[in-house]
């Protein structure tokens, strides 16, 4: 499963790399109402969230739908400028029907890749919005039905909100940040025209790659979920981020510029994060009774076949068919004894599949 963005015949100059203020703070927000998913912004978020004047946290608790479970596109903007100011000018020109659907987009998850029409003109989805938002609790719903009833009051209000969070903190943790943003920013644009698209793409992440199947060029970021849209007309848009990790953001809903937003100074490990294909691979592989029960020996050392057949009391050629099964997932390594093939199970590798499931649910 990946999201792909086709990219055929757009020029380079239309590939941007660039931080935005408005994103991070989004990325700051999500963090701070998600710590869990941020353990190595402990220190940030609890010092953070202590700060916050109880007013200012219960406004960001009303509107947290925004950011918390997935990032509303009107956080993502397509052409990042200098200050939190100027993108929130620009999102002030954007019209309510097609604010309101984006902000609402608790409504259309199940339909992003299509689209649907926005609750401020059709009556199905309208209704849709507003029985979600009940499930969110008396307070949340009372906020939707008032964008939905007066966007322009809502949008001054989530304006203000944001201004507010860049007084209270966010505007000093900008000012640290945004220089290694700039930075990576920099080199990924260095990268694309001295050495290309592909290397560029590629030093993104280790789940983006850059992919050429015959006529059509896409950028293809690996996810748990699938979608696909064009830059043909438009852009592409990538924004670095330091609140990021695990997550890794691809905007593509119809209409709109693709938006990737994506960690720097992640801790992904050498080679780079396994594909959700991997890992699929990987937790099929142990789930098997019988595979979990050669895992006890593999785990403590190296073994022939012929001695975990005698040893589980199963034929040579059924220790083959799971040994074959693992090693396809990359959790055996394999040497030779003079005639005899010896398996061992690389314990590196399964100690990440917690950390690595986690991640690709996450990203």
């Amino acid at each position: 499963m990946s999201v792909t963005i086709d990219i055929t015949g757009l020029p380079h100059e239309r590939i941007v790399f660039g931080p935005s203020p408005l994103a991070e703070l989004g990325a700051a927000l999500h963090a701070l109402s998600e710590p869990g998913h941020h353990a190595r912004l402990h220190g940030w978020v609890t010092s953070t969230s202590a700060g916050l004047k109880p007013e200012l946290a219960d406004r960001l608790h009303e509107a947290d739908f925004l950011w918390r479970s997935t990032r509303a596109d009107i956080l993502l903007p397509a052409r990042p400028r200098e200050t939190l100011a100027e993108e929130l000018d620009d999102l002030d020109t954007m019209p309510d029907e097609q604010y309101v659907a984006a902000a609402l987009e608790i409504s259309c998850a199940s339909q992003y890749d299509t689209g649907v029409p926005s609750p401020l003109v059709d009556a199905g989805t309208r209704g849709r919005v507003l029985e979600l938002a009940a499930a969110r609790g008396p307070r949340q719903s009372a906020f939707i039905r008032r964008m939905l009833a007066d966007p322009p009051a809502v949008r001054a209000w989530i304006r203000r909100l944001l201004e507010d969070c860049d007084e209270a903190f966010f505007a000093d943790t900008w000012r640290r940040v945004r220089v290694q943003l700039a930075a990576d920013a920099r080199h990924k644009t260095e990268l694309l025209r001295r050495k290309g698209l592909a290397e560029a793409v590629a030093a993104v992440s280790s789940a983006v790659c850059l992919q050429e199947t015959g006529p059509v060029t896409a950028v293809v970021v690996d996810k748990l979920s699938s979608g696909r849209t064009s830059a043909a007309g438009s852009g592409l848009t990538f924004l670095p981020t330091a609140f990021g990790w695990p997550h890794l953001l691809a905007l593509h809903a119809p209409g709109w510029q693709p938006v990737v937003q994506y960690p720097v100074g992640s801790p992904e490990p050498s080679g780079g994060a396994p594909s959700v294909e991997e890992v699929t691979l990987r937790l099929e592989a142990i789930a098997h009774p019988m595979r979990m029960r050669l895992c006890r020996s593999l785990a403590r050392g190296s073994y022939t076949t012929g001695e975990l057949a005698d040893t589980y009391g199963i034929s040579a050629p059924e220790v083959s068919r799971h040994l074959s099964v693992m090693r396809k997932a990359g959790l055996l390594t394999t040497r030779r004894r003079g005639r005899y093939v010896l398996h061992q199970l690389d314990v590196t590798i399964v100690a990440r599949l917690g950390s690595d499931f986690l991640e690709g649910v996450l990203r």
